[in-house]
């Protein structure tokens, strides 16, 4: 399901609160600020923000190469 651009996600996470795994509830996965994914969610006890760091960066697409200005 994809919801303002991003997709839930049932992934694995460890609750601070509860000191177990837990399956992440209502998991978003979201780019951070230096690029690599990650996803969002809930612990399903306790309801405390899980937040897991997901491997590599995100991928963006290539820009094409800008044509060199031409001489006059």
């Amino acid at each position: 399901m994809v919801r303002g651009g991003r997709e839930k996600f049932m992934a694995e996470g460890y609750c601070v609160k509860c000191k177990a795994k837990k399956e992440i509830t209502d998991g978003v996965e979201e780019i951070m600020k230096n690029g690599r994914k990650a996803i969002k969610g809930k612990c399903p006890t306790c309801g405390t923000v899980m937040f897991k760091i997901l491997g590599g960066k995100a991928v963006t697409p290539p820009t094409p190469p800008t044509p060199p200005p031409a001489a006059s």
